[in-house]
């Protein structure tokens, strides 16, 4: 087939003569770019004409037929012509380069004012229309009177701006040429959409639409057609048909103006008949019956186990480079002021990557976080609703849980990935899998637990199946689908853990999104109204549970908070003066204690043996035939232990949640004798092994495994699985305490000491968890580390213990303002550095809490020394520290400065070269309050060119600048002239400054000679530097000879290669204190 040629011709279209006329065109092959077309004499009027004249006969081309005196449209030529185009990549290819091109023009500024018909105009079924209206008379006898010469002026490029009789489509009068669908087309209903432009559907019937009457005139929307050639005044598009082609069609009726406000009257002696209202039918009836199942399935899943629905909180993350040496890069983790929580919902979350992504393209958005927050349940909450109607962007949501994937065979195509067999409940036809691959700008993919697939390394660069029908491998299948190969331009929506094997396919992600579990209001609401319909009041209920702070500091994880609901509520109606435990291994003992006295034979035990293989291989799904038996499965749903997949067959069944199978997998560790006694330490994870390391993929299990071998026999494994296979835990006991007591918590890293005091307090023994604590550094720093809310109170709970003074570092640990206020107002934390807009949050919040004695305290405590700029933020919250007074109640304190501004001494500026010149100038003008400022680093690996001007900045606060002794000006773009005022300002210095770097500069002899002048001054100067500078043998000459004036100066560094090697030895042979290095 043809279509609008991709290069213009370079030869000049001569201009239309006389009404209705035009000369003779030059049909030459067009050649050029797309810009050359837009700012060539060409009118883009002509190109329709040109190719109304062009020959589209051939063998792979499809025949259009076009009269001058008709406009109608052939269904059945442009039927083939969109199979033609279904099958052709290229001709794919072709129509998105004029969608780039028609977007292009409308976004010219110079034809902001031009009706957007110029090339093709606008469309949709569910749009409105312009506002004026006209009968079929009044459009036939206006476009006879329409004239190309008349409407538009001699110079083409003047026509395409001074467009007269053409509304604007902003305004209220419809554009020029509008179609009417009619009920005598013969054939379907087709709706074509342009990637990339403002195109949303063209329509063309197939078949009779209903009518109130034979005869009557119907009412449609209005379809705003191609521009009109200009020597065939009814025609409205370049592939135009002959009316032989539509049967049973009056010819008066092909082309009408109509109105969505009026109805048109037609031509014909019929007479008008009651206004008739027709709505078109959206989807061919399998496809919207596919739609219809899918919606159902959707909104018939049960919300699942975990209690009450409450909507988390999703915020936007990023993905840095790891710490070891791979490629792999981990999910950064910010400072609590530097959240950006998803104000918009879902929306926001679907719409965050659109921006980004060009048009045609697939739009890959990655929701991160750890095992047991709720991800999974948000993803279904996501198809839920668009069953629902609340994302009418998509026309399928197709949520796929990854665990299904796996057994798709060796071979598969596109329609096993997006219906995977028993989780749909209508299978996808051919007409249906059609229709989704023709649109798949309109399909919502979801993967969910992608990191369970086995079939997921390399996908950036496998070999891909590129046909949506070709059978592949699932690998293949996933390949296509991040090489936008297999459904290009749909929204592919990833839910994983953030330490997995995704790595490499994050890479591609247009955005990414976290789940960081309840905050603290929404684990209150959750409470609230899980305790809503119960038995039992909600008072009593809370009371028990506020005694154990511990155990509600695991409430930001939804699983943990359901659990911790369940026993609450079982010990309430019990009514015994009982307490919850203290310990998370307590907290499922309890749970699991009832059940287990009620199940078959070796039940548990088989149950806890699946919990562990299953988590060897990264998976939590059971299938039905891996039960012991049939009364152990009986026992486990009716138990709640397990729960029926959502939307997949009743054979699989899966653990109600995360913590339940590293609880079960622990405890199939602690009391299996198969398992060798010394090969137990391992699955603590908290030593790193070089060979076989252990797959910690059950996050949680070393606190329980620590729990279930250390505490009481009788009340924690004995009563879960007797006393007889607990009588093996003995021997594990003593091979971890032996192992725990070799542990030294100063090497292990953030993460790991962490880990070791969760397990330490899971044990309850007294001896191993004083062990720990008094072991820890002083000088304790979590950079890096994330910060939960149970791992900030047992952080404070080690503290108290260890009876020693802590300095901790809080930096890029994302804790809660909450949080670090509990940790500061503790008496054995003497320092405590966070970020800087994190503390005066705190010091804001514990001001209106009124709690004067710990702001204070929070104030002395905080220190922000060294502290090094690296980005326009950091100089921003310094200036705003140094602007805020103190905020305790005492006015003597209130006067002065606060402790980390006043007692700051090492100051670093590593901006580089483009932010460094915009940041300095602001840093200059706070620098003076920072009394005690010592060390002044400006240097930075990427230079931070603050040039000479940010060096006169500098010099004017010298004076204020009294105990400073080190400052390093290298690699700043200085030249002569910051050489010289940099000169006229040391002597303020004269008594304090000890080391001056100008490393790396552009200083020539005019500014050598001024340091020269000055360097006697400098009494207090024992290193000076500068070294790869400009200047010559004369400069290096006169600093040669001040420096025999300066007893007291130890080093001059001045080797450059602007001196000539021989000066610069002979220089050294005089004074051995010139160093050449």
């Amino acid at each position: 087939m043809r279509c609008l040629a991709s290069r213009p011709a370079a030869s000049h279209v001569p201009e239309p003569q006389g009404s209705g006329q035009r000369a003779a065109m030059d049909l030459a092959p067009l050649e050029g770019s797309y810009l050359e077309l837009l700012h060539s004499n060409v009118d883009p009027l002509h190109l329709y004409q040109i190719y109304d004249q062009m020959d589209l006969t051939g063998e792979e081309e499809i025949e259009l037929c076009s009269e001058p005196d008709t406009d109608t449209i052939n269904c059945d030529q442009f039927s083939r012509l969109l199979c033609e185009m279904e099958g052709d990549e290229e001709t794919r290819e072709a129509y998105a380069n004029i969608a780039e091109l028609d977007q292009y023009v409308f976004q010219d500024a110079q034809l902001e004012g031009l009706s957007k018909d110029l090339f093709i105009e606008h469309i949709g079924a569910e749009e409105g229309f312009g506002e004026s209206a006209e009968s079929l008379a009044e459009a036939e006898q206006r476009a006879q009177k329409r004239c190309f010469s008349e409407e538009y002026p001699a110079d083409s490029k003047q026509r395409k701006l001074a467009h007269p009789s053409r509304p604007s489509p902003s305004g209220s009068a419809l554009p020029s040429g509008c179609l009417r669908l009619l009920s005598t087309l013969p054939q379907g209903l087709w709706q074509i959409s342009g990637a990339g432009t403002e195109l949303s559907s063209v329509l063309i019937y197939h078949g009779e639409l209903p009518q109130a009457a034979p005869g009557l005139p119907l009412s449609g929307p209005a379809v705003h057609s191609l521009p009109k050639s200009p020597d065939r005044p009814g025609s409205t598009s370049p592939f135009a048909p002959s009316a032989a082609d539509l049967p049973s069609m009056p010819e008066p009726a092909l082309t009408s103006r109509v109105n969505t406000a009026e109805y048109a009257t037609s031509s014909s002696p019929c007479q008008v008949s009651p206004e008739v209202s027709i709505k078109l039918p959206k989807w061919p009836e399998t496809v919207e019956k596919f739609r219809r199942s899918l919606q159902d399935s959707y909104q018939a899943e049960p919300a699942g186990p975990g209690g009450p629905l409450v909507e988390m909180e999703l915020v936007r993350a990023r993905l840095e480079k790891g710490s070891n040496k791979s490629q792999e890069r981990e999910l950064a983790t910010p400072d609590w002021g530097e959240r950006q929580p998803v104000r918009g919902g879902l929306a926001e979350v679907l719409r965050a990557a659109r921006d980004r992504r060009r048009p045609r393209e697939t739009q890959v958005i990655a929701v991160l976080g750890k095992a047991g927050l709720g991800k999974s349940r948000w993803a279904r909450e996501v198809s839920r609703a668009w069953a629902c109607g609340r994302l009418p962007q998509y026309d399928f949501v197709f949520y796929v849980p990854c665990h299904c994937l796996d057994r798709l065979g060796e071979t598969c195509c596109l329609r096993d990935l997006l219906c995977p067999a028993g989780l749909r409940p209508l299978a996808a036809d051919d007409e249906v899998f059609s229709y989704v691959v023709r649109r798949p700008d309109r399909v919502l993919l979801i993967l969910d637990a992608f990191e369970e697939l086995e079939a997921q390394d390399g996908l950036l660069y496998s070999p891909c199946g590129s046909l949506s029908l070709e059978p592949c491998s699932l690998q293949g299948l996933l390949a296509g689908l991040f090489q936008q190969k297999l459904l290009r331009g749909c929204t592919l929506l990833l839910t994983a853990r953030p330490r997995g094997r995704l790595a490499q396919s994050l890479s591609k992600a247009d955005a990414i999104f976290e789940v960081t579990g309840f905050s603290e209001k929404q684990a209150q609401t959750y409470v609230r109204r899980y305790f809503e319909g119960a038995a039992v009041g909600r008072d009593e209920a809370l009371a028990l549970v506020e005694n154990q702070p511990f155990l509600m500091s695991h409430w930001h994880s939804p699983a943990l908070c359901w659990a911790t609901c369940q026993l609450t509520q079982a010990l309430v109606e019990q009514g015994a003066d009982t307490q919850l435990p203290c310990t998370l291994t307590g907290l499922y003992v309890g749970l699991l204690g009832p059940a287990a006295r009620d199940s078959p034979p070796g039940a548990l035990a088989g149950l806890a043996r699946l919990a562990w293989e299953q988590g060897r291989k990264h998976q939590s799904i059971l299938q039905e035939d891996q039960f012991p038996s049939t009364e152990a499965r009986a026992w486990a749903v009716s138990q709640g232990l397990v729960q029926p997949v959502p939307g997949a067959t009743g054979a699989q069944m899966a653990f109600s949640s995360f913590p339940l199978q590293c609880f079960l997998g622990a405890l199939w560790l602690a009391q299996c004798s198969d398992v060798r006694d010394k090969e137990i330490p391992q699955y603590l994870a908290l030593t790193p092994r070089k060979k076989r390391p252990y797959d910690n993929w059950l996050e949680g299990m070393p606190r329980f495994l620590a729990g279930l071998v250390f505490q009481p026999c009788a009340h924690c494994l004995g009563a879960l699985v007797g006393p007889a296979p607990a009588t093996v835990a003995g021997r594990k006991q003593k091979v971890l305490t032996r192992y725990l007591q070799r542990l030294q918590p100063g090497t292990l890293r953030a993460g790991k000491l962490l880990e070791l005091l969760h397990c330490a307090h899971e044990t309850q023994e007294l001896g191993i968890w004083q062990h720990v604590t008094c072991q820890l550094p002083v000088c304790l720093s979590f950079v890096g580390t994330r910060l939960t809310p149970p791992d900030v109170h047992i952080l404070a709970r080690a503290l108290e213990a260890a009876g020693q003074h802590f300095s901790l570092d809080l930096r890029k640990t994302a804790i809660e303002p909450s949080g670090l206020g509990s940790l500061v107002g503790l008496s054995c934390v003497t320092y405590f550095r966070a970020a800087l807009s994190d503390t005066r949050v705190l010091w804001e919040s514990l001001k209106r809490c009124g709690e004067t004695q710990l702001l204070q305290a929070a104030e002395d405590k905080f220190t922000i020394e060294p502290f090094k700029a690296k980005s326009l933020k950091d100089v921003e919250d310094l200036g705003n520290l140094v602007q805020t007074q103190r905020l305790s109640s005492s006015a003597e304190d209130r006067a002065g400065a606060l402790p980390a501004v006043r007692d700051l001494k090492k100051l670093e500026f590593a901006l580089g070269p483009i932010l460094g010149p915009q940041a300095f100038p602001k840093l200059a003008s706070f620098l003076p309050a920072f009394s005690s400022l010592q060390h002044l680093d400006l240097d930075s690996l990427s230079e931070n060119k603050i040039g000479d001007e940010g060096v006169s900045q500098l010099s004017a606060i010298f004076p204020q600048l009294k105990v400073l002794e080190t400052l390093n000006l290298s690699q700043n773009s200085i030249t002569d002239v910051g050489a010289c005022k940099l000169a006229e300002a040391l002597p303020s210095l004269a008594t304090s400054l000890l080391r001056l770097s100008l490393y790396n500069n552009y200083i020539c002899d005019v500014g050598a000679r001024s340091l020269a002048r000055v360097l006697p001054d400098m009494v207090s100067l024992r290193v000076m530097d500068v070294q790869f500078n400009k200047f010559t043998a004369t400069g290096a000459q006169q600093l040669a000879a001040s420096l025999q004036k300066c007893p007291h100066v130890e080093t001059l560094a001045m080797w450059t290669p602007t001196i000539p090697f021989g000066v610069q030895e002979h220089l050294q042979q005089l004074d051995a204190r010139i160093s050449l290095r």
